[in-house]
């Protein structure tokens, strides 16, 4: 894109997330909200200017004088400070949204308050609201101090502590703060049984100290006391802010059709949970000491997943809506330019019909963890296992879509064989250490002729190392799972070979791509940036096989890549610069896993 479109988006990277365990919003460096969606994740935007500058709305606050700015979390909160700094003082932008409790109830509120830290400094504030995603009109009404922002579907109520104009769409203020000044912004949703209210210069203060108080509680049940303390609290952080209360699930990202390369057609929504995350989800949040939220996880799992028959994509899908429903649609939003004009933006997600079978292993594998370090399965959930143990037996030699989801038709890739045998052998485990019934000799079967494949179609002479898919020669950064899955030993010689083959191919100073698309194509225009989930992955193989020295320097060179915050989104583009959606729940569950082994090994 040219500058001029360029010039009108922050880079993603220029973000902090702040959110109340139902919905986020992205704050730019320059103090504009410009992701909010209300009132879920999911839910159609309030604020989408990073889709679409002119189109989209947004919540902007800043000084009205040029500023250096700097963004920074209040220490252990998802706080979020935005600080301006001018020739004539110092001033910032505190953003949150309070928590009105785990299980999602109460008023939805963001509030913002703007203060001169010193000197003196002019403000302006400019609310412009596109409901809908940008497409549905809105009314503004103006009365007992607040604007009433109305469209078909969602109300809002803007309260604010200095007098503001309004154009009959948006609305404005322009005032001056001294040193010791504040002012305050909230929006709240309207709902019929809450009463409007305004938020006074007392009330911002006390809903901040106990939003404070909440975030610095909930991380106290931290048991890490490793050496990347920083990173991976603030990794636990951001992922409990991607999970849904009301229901325990977690979310990919809270963005969609952020693309993953500047200009092309990889714009894909996240706001959904993937079952392939489960595991890592469940293992990141266990091993720091987070039981409730792996529980919470579990339930969602175990209530929302429901195990349909044998359909075509099998009894699982792999994906589902934050409140466990199964009907995804894709459409493309015509009307928006997309991030630096890359189109098309994407709502719903049409990979919820494909088949991978991978995802069998990561709900099981999860399962197990669960059942070994948190509560042991129950009786009803363990019939569920065995039926989709029962299917994996039956089902595992066909050709699937794989693990990323590409549109260039189904193979037999070695990822989904892998999950596959872990499927079964998780289960095989949790019968032996249960004592619980199961078709044992069935199981054990499948299992060994899943591991005798591998070896044998999943190997290649040619690259000596193990291949994305039979009968190719195409490397592929998922096989790094195999030692991580305990199919194959972080020592064996095929496997050393295959991790030295990988370095080769696919890594680039530490930082790892997928695969090689003009090797492998997906079915999609365009390069794409190295996926920042599979250099944690390659820093946990280095790790396993006794290269310690070398995963510290790969792990240390990956956080140099995260934002001014510590986030990340999923990729890493030419130039360092973060691509994707953001912030993406995959990137820190790996990190944590990383960060923890790793330690583990330095002692």
């Amino acid at each position: 894109m040219g500058g001029a479109a360029g010039d009108r988006y922050l880079p993603i990277a220029e973000h902090g997330l702040i959110g109340d365990l139902r919905s986020v919003a992205l704050v730019g460096t320059d103090g504009t909200i410009d992701w909010y969606c209300c009132p879920a994740f999911d839910s159609p935007s309030v604020f989408a200017a990073i889709l679409d500058a002119d189109r989209g709305g947004a919540f902007e606050l800043a000084t009205d004088v040029p500023a250096r700015t700097k963004q920074f979390y209040f220490p252990d909160t998802n706080v979020l400070i935005t600080r301006f700094f001018t020739e004539h003082g110092v001033g910032e932008v505190q953003d949150f949204m309070p928590v009105t409790g785990e299980g999602g109830g109460g008023r939805q509120r963001l509030i913002r308050r703007v203060l001169c830290v010193r000197g003196s400094l002019p403000f302006h504030a400019r609310v412009a609201p596109r409901f809908g995603y940008g497409a549905d009109p809105h009314t503004v009404r103006m009365g007992d101090g607040l604007t009433i922002f109305e469209s078909a579907s969602l109300t809002l109520s803007l309260s604010a502590t200095v007098p503001v104009e309004s154009d009959g769409r948006d609305v404005r203020a322009a005032f001056t703060l001294v040193e010791g000044e504040t002012q305050v912004f909230a929006l709240d949703r309207v709902e019929e049984e809450v009463p409007l209210l305004g938020c006074p210069h007392v009330e911002a203060e006390e809903a901040m100290t106990a939003t404070v108080a909440f975030w610095r509680k909930w991380l106290s049940a931290s048991r890490y006391r490793g050496r990347w303390r920083e990173m991976v609290h603030r990794s636990a952080l951001t992922l409990k802010l991607l999970t849904y209360a009301p229901t325990g699930a977690i979310v990919a990202a809270p963005t969609t059709s952020l693309p993953e390369l500047i200009g092309g057609e990889r714009n894909w929504d996240y706001r959904y949970v993937w079952v392939r995350d489960a595991a890592f989800c469940v293992y990141a949040l266990l091993r720091l000491g987070f039981t409730g939220e792996a529980e919470a996880f579990m339930s969602f799992l175990t209530r929302h997943v429901s195990l349909r028959g044998a359909g075509p994509t099998g009894p699982l899908q792999i994906m589902y809506g934050i409140d466990g429903r199964t009907d995804l649609p894709e459409r493309q939003l015509d009307h928006l330019e997309g991030y630096r004009g890359s189109a098309p933006v994407r709502v719903g997600n049409a990979a919820a019909g494909q088949l991978q079978l991978d995802i069998y292993g990561a709900l099981l594998d999860s399962i197990y963890l669960y059942d070994k370090w948190g509560e042991p399965i129950s009786s009803d959930h363990w019939v569920a296992v065995c039926a989709l143990v029962d299917w994996v037996c039956d089902n595992w030699n066909q050709p699937d879509e794989g693990v990323w989801e590409t549109r260039g038709g189904r193979k037999k890739f070695l990822y989904s064989r892998l999950m596959c045998w872990v499927a079964i052998e998780r289960a095989m485990r949790m019968a032996a250490h249960r004592g619980l019934p199961a078709d044992i000799p069935h199981w054990r079967e499948s299992r060994d002729a899943l591991y005798r494949q591998i070896m044998a179609q999943g190997w290649s002479d040619v690259r000596k190392a193990f291949v994305q898919h039979e009968d190719g020669d195409v490397l592929d950064a998922a096989l790094l799972m195999m030692p991580l899955a305990k199919f194959v030993s972080p020592t064996d010689p095929k496997w050393l070979s295959t991790l030295d083959a990988l370095t080769a191919d696919l890594v680039s100073d530490s930082l790892v791509y997928r695969y090689d698309p003009d090797a492998s194509p997906d079915g999609l225009r365009g390069q794409e940036g190295t996926f920042s989930i599979c250099s944690f992955w390659y820093v946990e193989a280095l790790v396993r096989a006794g290269r310690v020295d070398e995963a510290r320097l790969a792990f240390e060179k990956m956080l140099t890549y995260a934002n001014h915050l510590g986030l990340y989104a999923e990729e890493i583009g030419q130039t360092g610069e973060q691509q994707g959606n953001f912030p993406q729940a995959f990137t820190h569950l790996a990190l944590i896993s990383a960060a923890f082994n790793l330690d583990r090994a330095l002692g």
